[in-house]
């Protein structure tokens, strides 16, 4: 079987913190595999820095590390480097290395260029991912906002494919139960820190208020440094919102299951994961349209996309679909279809062997 290293600077999919980061990167791996490759992953360090500081120390444990390992693959390299997710806060200075020494091709899912990073104090950060994404010999696209940037600075030897963000069916079984009549049942899953998050959580409490009288409720799954904050956020709302922290697969599920709207307002998200979760449990999405979020709900058929920063059309969206059990009930299919066939783990597979089939041919000829 032909074997991949792979690495995701970002977040390692073994870091014992659960994000959207981690999952996309275990998917990977089940995708590589899926698609016929045995993905091991070469290196758990994590270049992510938020404020550019530990930069010149992380960059030197990662070139420490691309000499060890391109010393452990020297008798038997595989067959190409697979890095997901690069960009100035967490550049992948390892595969490259390796794979140039090691005249492997090297590949990145998820990278973004931003020029307006090249001064200041993420110039390092920002160096190291113009030339990971420089050295790239394909760039999966995952995010729509990222492709203008990386046409327009593309060597002329690199590919560019497209690579919908995706989930796994498997984790997800399908529910047993219907949902409860009563109030319109919302949800919320994301972390709560500061920055994007905290945004999010504010807009979310805007639109909250201007729901009027209709009757809802909202459960809330998630925690963080600014869950304090949130809180206080969601307060005025009394006992209709409804907070259970970090939850096990399970008991999210369970939430999806029962829910009749997710809604996040994904100020800056990439796409979202949850988006794509709740989909896959037939739960329609109203979210704001950030970066990719357009790419992972379609608009007046699996959800509503908002315009990005507006609560009141956030709430003007989620009043329509209160207002329409018809229009709901077939977003509801929908979204099920959509996650779980179109997005679901073995059609990823299927573009993913297409994708580095290319390459691969290359090395071998």
């Amino acid at each position: 079987m032909t074997r991949i290293a792979f690495y995701a600077p970002l977040k390692a999919p073994d870091h014992p913190v659960p994000s959207g980061e981690r999952t996309m990167a275990r998917l990977f791996l089940r995708a590589l595999a899926a698609a016929g490759f045995a993905p091991e992953v070469a290196s758990s360090l994590r270049t992510r820095d938020p404020d550019g500081s530990r930069h010149p120390i992380l960059r030197e444990e990662a070139l420490r590390q691309a000499a060890r390992l391109v010393t452990a693959y020297r008798a038997d390299p595989p067959a190409l480097w697979f890095t997901y997710h690069v960009y100035y806060k967490a550049p992948d200075w390892i595969g490259p290395a390796v794979s140039r020494v090691l005249g492997i091709p090297y590949v990145v899912a998820e990278g973004s260029r931003a020029p307006k990073r090249a001064a200041g104090p993420h110039a390092l950060g920002h160096a190291g991912a113009e030339a990971a994404l420089d050295a790239a010999d394909l760039v999966l696209v995952m995010n729509r906002r990222d492709r203008p940037a990386l046409e327009t600075a593309r060597p002329g030897r690199q590919l560019l494919a497209d690579l919908p963000p995706f989930l796994d069916p498997a984790d997800w079984p399908l529910p047993e139960a219907g949902r409860a009549p009563g109030p319109l049942r919302l949800l919320t899953v994301a972390m709560m820190r500061e920055g994007d998050k905290l945004a999010s959580y504010r807009l979310l409490a805007e639109a909250l208020a201007q729901l009027g009288d209709r009757p809802w409720i909202l459960d809330v799954a998630g925690d963080g440094p600014a869950a304090a904050e949130v809180a206080a956020l969601l307060a005025p709302f009394g006992p209709r919102v409804r907070q259970h922290g970090t939850l096990a697969p399970a008991g999210l599920s369970a939430l999806y299951a029962a829910a009749d709207l997710l809604v996040w307002p994904a100020v800056n998200e990439a796409y979202c994961v949850a988006l794509l979760e709740a989909q896959a449990h037939g739960c329609p999405v109203v979210a704001g349209g950030y970066g990719g979020v357009p790419d992972v709900v379609r608009d007046r058929v699996t959800g509503r996309v908002a315009p990005p920063g507006d609560a009141a059309a956030l709430a003007a969206a989620i009043r329509d679909l209160a207002a329409a059990p018809e229009r709901l009930a077939a977003m509801r299919g929908a979204a099920l279809a959509f996650a779980r066939e179109e997005r679901g783990l073995m059609a990823s597979a299927a573009l993913l062997r297409a994708a580095l089939a290319p390459l691969l041919r290359e090395r071998q000829a």
